[in-house]
Formats: C-alpha cells, sequence, structure tokens
C-alpha cells in the first residue's frame, strides 16, 4: 500500500481497526533484510512521504519526510555546503545509488565507518514525528539541537526495524562539508597493521574513517582524512606515510573519487547470500580477523567501534561456519545479526538480548495488538517457521 500523505492516518488506523499485521517501509529496497516477517501482512509504504520540510543552514539542521531518497537529502545539502555524515547503506554506489530512505536509515539505525568521528545516525537525530499502530500521531525532539522536551522517543525507535511505530518525518544535524579530502590504503602484515592501528587511533590525529578491509582473504586498512585546510591534511599524511614506512606497510593514496567507491561496501558484488553484520569490542577485532570462519567471506569493520559487515555466497560460506562466527562474535563482547542468509537456510536472524524483557514491554507499550512487523523485534529471537 502507497498512500496519500493525507490518506496515511486513516489508512493506518483502518488496518488497526481491522487488526491487520502490517510492515512499515520507506522504499522497500531493503524489505528482505533481517528476520522474515509473519504471513501474512501488509506492507505500508511511505514512498509518497517525500519532501524537504525545511532546512535551516545556519543550524545546520534539516527536517524530512521519511520516504525522501537519501541520496537526494544529501544532494539538497551539498548546494549550501553541508552533508548528513552517514555512510551509504550496505550495496549503494558511490553516488548514492540504491540508497533506499531517510526513513528506512533510521529504522535499522546502522552505522559505517564515519562513526570513526561523527558518531552513529542515532546521534544525529534530533527530532522525529511518528504514528503508533493505532494511528495516533506523536512527536519527540525538536529541531534544534539542544533540545530536551518529553520522552526521549527517538532512541528505541532508531534501529527498531518498524517494529514500534511509522517513522513519518525526522530532524537531523548536518555538518559542513571539508574542502579537501584524501584516503590511504595500508597493505602489509597483519600484526603491523594492527599496531599500525592502534597507534592511529591513539593519536592526536582525527580521520573520518579507519577501517580494516579484507578481500580474496588479504586484509588492508582504509583511512579517510579530511580538514579545512590543504596544509593540514598533506601534514597528517606525511604523518601517517612516515608511521606506515617505519612499520613495512605500503602506503597508497586515494583521490575523492577512488576513495567513494573504497568506501562503499558491496558496491559492484553481485547479491551475496550471507549478508553479516558484526560486532566485537574494539580490542578484539584483530582476534576476530584471525578466526577461520571468515573464510570465504568478504569483510569491512570498522578499526574504533568494532562494527562492520561480512558478505559472501552459499557455496563458499557453510552455515556451520556462520553459527561459529556468531559464537565468537558473542564471546568477543558483541553480536551478529543476519541480514540476509540463502534460501533453506533457518538460523537465527538475531538472538535474544539480555534486555529481553525491557524490549516486550516497550512492544507491549507501543503495539498491543503486535500488528507491527510481526516476528522482527530487535533483541528477541524470531520463533522458527
Amino acid at each position: 500500500m502507497t498512500p496519500e500523505p493525507s490518506d496515511l492516518q486513516a489508512v493506518v488506523q483502518d488496518l488497526h481497526r481491522r487488526n491487520v499485521t502490517w510492515l512499515p517501509a520507506g522504499l522497500g529496497s531493503r524489505l528482505d533484510w533481517g528476520p522474515p516477517v509473519a504471513q501474512p501482512h501488509t506492507v505500508l509504504s511511505c514512498r509518497r512521504l517525500n519532501r524537504i520540510l525545511e532546512h535551516n543552514p545556519g543550524d545546520f539542521t534539516i527536517s524530512v519526510e521519511a520516504g525522501t531518497p537519501l541520496v537526494e537529502v544529501q544532494q539538497a545539502l551539498a548546494h549550501h555546503g553541508q552533508w548528513l555524515p552517514v555512510d551509504w547503506p550496505w550495496g549503494s554506489g558511490p553516488a548514492g545509488e540504491a540508497s533506499g530512505s531517510v526513513g528506512g536509515l533510521v529504522a535499522r539505525g546502522q552505522a559505517g565507518g564515519y562513526r570513526q568521528r561523527y558518531l552513529g545516525v542515532r546521534d544525529q537525530l534530533i527530532g522525529i514525528h511518528l504514528l503508533r499502530s493505532d494511528g495516533v500521531a506523536a512527536r519527540a525532539g525538536g529541531k534544534v539541537v539542544k533540545n530536551v522536551a518529553g520522552y526521549d522517543l527517538m532512541r528505541p525507535l532508531c534501529g527498531s526495524w518498524g517494529s514500534l511505530a511509522l517513522i513519518t518525518s525526522v530532524t537531523l544535524r548536518t555538518q559542513p562539508i571539508p574542502p579537501h579530502r584524501q584516503g590511504l590504503r595500508l597493505e602489509g602484515a597483519r600484526p603491523a597493521l594492527g599496531s599500525f592501528c592502534r597507534w592511529l587511533l591513539g593519536s592526536s590525529l582525527s580521520p573520518e574513517r579507519l577501517d580494516w578491509q579484507r578481500r580474496g582473504g588479504e586484509a588492508s586498512l582504509l583511512v579517510s582524512l579530511a580538514s579545512i585546510s590543504a596544509q593540514t591534511l598533506q601534514e597528517q599524511i606525511a604523518c601517517i606515510e612516515e608511521k606506515a614506512g617505519g612499520e613495512g606497510l605500503g602506503c597508497g593514496c586515494l583521490e575523492p573519487d577512488a576513495l567513494a567507491a573504497a568506501e562503499c561496501c558491496g558496491q559492484g558484488d553481485p547479491e551475496p547470500a550471507w549478508l553479516l553484520r558484526l560486532g566485537v569490542l574494539p580490542d578484539r577485532l584483530p582476534e576476530l580477523l584471525e578466526q577461520r570462519a571468515l573464510g570465504g567471506l568478504e569483510l569491512v569493520m570498522g578499526a574504533g567501534s568494532g562494527l562492520g559487515y561480512a558478505w559472501g555466497s552459499a557455496a563458499a560460506v557453510p552455515a556451520h561456519r556462520v553459527e561459529s562466527l556468531r559464537r565468537h562474535c558473542h564471546a568477543a563482547g558483541g553480536a551478529l545479526t543476519l541480514l540476509r542468509q540463502p534460501s533453506g537456510s533457518s538460523l537465527p536472524a538475531w538472538l535474544d538480548a539480555p534486555s529481553r524483557p525491557l524490549i516486550e514491554a516497550l512492544k507491549r507499550q507501543f503495539d498491543p495488538k503486535q500488528q507491527l512487523a510481526r516476528g522482527r523485534l530487535p533483541g528477541v529471537a524470531p520463533v522458527a517457521g
């Protein structure tokens, strides 16, 4: 269903009255991610909620409707020398092709390598409007960065996967586009890369991102640097190149276009049978990279956050290896989420979180009839079948 904005509330109220199970959606580009939703269900798309409501360049804030494509928001901000400091979702192109909607980005709540400097999308969120499962409109936050009015509904909704409410619009903070940006790719022995990584994270330098990448079994580090001063940028590059040389690492420069392509996870790859969201404590990340269970998987992980993605084909990665990888992530203080898995595989997309009772209590308050995204509640293991 793709109702007009003026009809959306009435449609939600009707679904509630008829006890229909439904799934909130933006552009529908990643509805297959995560656990399957109980059948039958209706998909309710916000595709026609696609306006930029207000942009205040002086306050560095923007308010947009949930169905607005992320690429259109970034293009509109670029005219004012600003941007949303978030990564394109996995599978997008370097120019934001197939990046989905802003509402979908918030609903999944997943951050990429830019978290190293700018934190995650939940940290950019300063206001939200929503429709509850019964069609009642609600809001939280506001239009300014320093706002403490009302309950903080933004945090539970960010990453709720549509299980609590339908997000209709959001207000986000923006940042100036750095005028100078350059990337570096470091290659060499993994212990030397690990030593360099620890040095950079503890140094006074502030890279936009510091990502471990693993392609074809070989690991490398991708460093993105940005500054308002070309001289400062070159000084940072010189410092990194000197340290890399001392560690015996190869260091190649990436101009902005090549850097944008290197930052895009999965761009140009065929649709993978396995797509995993990984998380471990950052100091356990080198240990994760040594795991044999990663065989056959491509990987990108934020060195400072311990969060990232892995993907691969069904033929190269058996299910038992994914289970082994999940056990290691949990032992390393993190978790593993299956965003995609091969047909016929029945591994749970996620496991119970320690806070499961609290999550279920929150679900009962927001959606007492259990109509929204039934079977897809983050932190509660899906029921088989």
